[in-house]
């Protein structure tokens, strides 16, 4: 799988993900109410870890599967310059 993630996408993946982690285990510890409608507190507080995580590893891999079924791609390469692209092909 390419990259897809980048950019201001990346970003608040890496933000909003620890953060999320921690409000799921802080929740889980009782020490943030989380709950949610009819969802206990438990259950609540993993699904915001699980979350968190998800968006966490997708920030540094750079690689996210729902992006990739939707067709979203935030990732930008950088252009190489001629000297990059002669040593390149000079090592093949």
């Amino acid at each position: 799988m390419n990259k897809n993630v980048g950019g201001i996408d990346r970003i608040a993946r890496l933000i909003l993900g620890p953060i999320l982690v921690l409000a799921g285990i802080a929740g889980y510890a009782g020490l943030l109410a989380l709950a949610v409608g009819p969802l206990p507190q438990a259950l609540t507080a993993i699904l915001v870890f699980l979350i968190g995580a998800i968006l966490l590893v997708t920030g540094l891999v750079q690689k996210c599967p729902l992006n990739r079924l939707l067709g979203l791609d935030t990732y930008r390469q950088k252009k190489r310059g001629k000297s990059e692209e002669q040593a390149i092909i000079d090592q093949r």
